[in-house]
C-alpha cells in the first residue's frame, strides 16, 4: 500500500501518560493510517518534524464494543498507535505544553 507522507500521521495522543513519556524517556505518541508500516512512519516523522528517530513500536488498539440489553454497538472503531522514540536533546515541540 503507498500511503501518502502527510497522510501517515493523523493526529498526536496527548495525555497525562504520553507527556511523561515524552519527558523521562523521549518518546512520543502518535494515531498513525492503519496502512502505514514503520519505515513509512519514521519517514513522515523525520520530514514533518525534522527530527531524527530511533526506534519505532506500532500496535492496533482494538474497538470497543458496548451492551445495551442484548445488543452489543461498536463504542469506537480500531485504530493503530505509534511510540516514536528520539535520541537525547530532540524533541518535539507540538507536546511540550
Amino acid at each position: 500500500m503507498n500511503v501518502h507522507l502527510y497522510e501517515v500521521i493523523k493526529r498526536p495522543i496527548i495525555t497525562e501518560k504520553t507527556s511523561l513519556m515524552a519527558g523521562e524517556l523521549n518518546q512520543y505518541t502518535f494515531e498513525v493510517d492503519p496502512r502505514a508500516n514503520k519505515i513509512q512512519i519514521k519517514e513522515a516523522v523525520e520530514v514533518i518534524f525534522n527530527v531524527d528517530v530511533l526506534k519505532v513500536a506500532t500496535m492496533v488498539m482494538p474497538l470497543k464494543r458496548s451492551r445495551r440489553g442484548r445488543k452489543y454497538y461498536q463504542r469506537s472503531p480500531e485504530w493503530k498507535k505509534a511510540i516514536v522514540t528520539l535520541p537525547r536533546g530532540q524533541t518535539i515541540p507540538l507536546f511540550n505544553t
